[in-house]
């Protein structure tokens, strides 16, 4: 259609993941055994706090003889050996919590990344190229280009059939309750089938959501990170007046993508290049932004900046 749509977008604020390793897999019948995993020689303490239970009573000694390893050359025999033996390679990158000032944590997040392409001797130099190094979130994701997000989405607890898995009531004058399945199966097979609805945890489940658009990468200290677009040229910044409602304010990079995102604000998301090489008109068009609303997301938002507040309200305080 000719028409411009009109919608809300999460903001996704992701600082940039700092490499600290790579370990590499073997095949085997059973599947990928892990081989080796080398560190860098520098880990923040972040990162550190992630291998104690507790940081603040421990003497804060992890990797401090590995990092000797460095120094007496024993390191490349163990690049080496991933090299000769493994046939997957990843990279282990940590988050950067304290980049983040909204959240409380300190303890960073690890996953790993695999590394395809060339052969095992270059994924492993490639690794070992980006130990201690950022890795931003524009080296990965590219304007209009479709992600897949990871999340865990909201809890709710545990919930009956109803709410759980939108069966439908039963008659007003049933007798020991309405709010159930009235038949939860024949007497034989003399079990509970699969497929029948039943109450239980609702909500907190792992998800992953595919195909989103990504509308817009927003650099820190950069032009793209404020909210100005060609037909709205208004100094504005993208955080809206008063904050994100329980988040604040978004400081770092950021990604503007369609749809909603599975989990409460604060919470981690994995994000990820979609698996299929997109050809659909949806995934391939060039979205240009003409207006972002950032008036307050707190109550009924008429001001886009605190300054046109001044000059519409004036004075509000004696």
């Amino acid at each position: 259609t000719k028409k411009e749509p009109l919608g809300a977008v999460p903001i996704v604020e992701p600082p940039a993941m700092i490499v600290i390793g790579a370990v590499g897999y073997v095949k085997t019948p059973q599947g990928l055994r892990a081989m080796n995993t080398v560190w860098a020689e520098h880990l923040n303490d972040e990162i550190k706090r992630r291998f104690y239970k507790n940081w603040f009573k421990s003497k804060k000694k992890a990797f401090t003889k590995y990092a000797k390893k460095y120094q007496n050359g024993s390191i490349e025999q163990d690049l080496d050996a991933l090299k000769k033996n493994c046939d997957v390679i990843r990279v282990i990158a940590h988050t950067q919590v304290r980049k983040v000032k909204n959240l409380k944590q300190k303890k960073a997040h690890m996953m790993e990344i695999q590394v395809n392409g060339g052969s095992v001797a270059d994924k492993v130099d490639f690794c070992y190229k980006y130990f201690e190094k950022a890795i931003p979130v524009d080296a990965v994701f590219t304007k209009d280009e479709m992600i897949d997000c990871i999340s865990v989405t909201k809890g709710k607890g545990f919930e009956g059939v109803i709410t759980r898995w939108g069966v439908t009531r039963l008659p007003r004058k049933s007798h020991r309750g309405l709010r159930k399945v009235a038949c939860i199966g024949s007497w034989h097979p003399a079990r509970v089938g699969y497929t029948v609805a039943r109450p239980g945890q609702h909500g907190y489940h792992h998800r992953t959501e595919i195909n989103k658009k990504i509308y817009r990468v927003g650099k820190a200290d950069d032009a793209s990170h404020r909210a100005t677009t060609e037909h709205d040229a208004t100094e504005k910044a993208i955080t809206p007046m008063g904050g994100f409602p329980h988040y604040g304010i978004v400081k770092n990079d950021y990604l503007m993508i369609k749809g909603g995102i599975g989990g409460p604000r604060k919470r981690l998301i994995t994000l990820r290049r979609s698996l299929f090489k997109q050809t659909r008109r949806v995934a391939t068009e060039e979205i240009a932004i003409k207006f972002i609303d950032t008036s307050s997301k707190f109550g009924h938002g008429r001001f886009q900046t605190p300054e046109e507040k001044a000059k519409t309200m004036g004075r509000v305080k004696a």
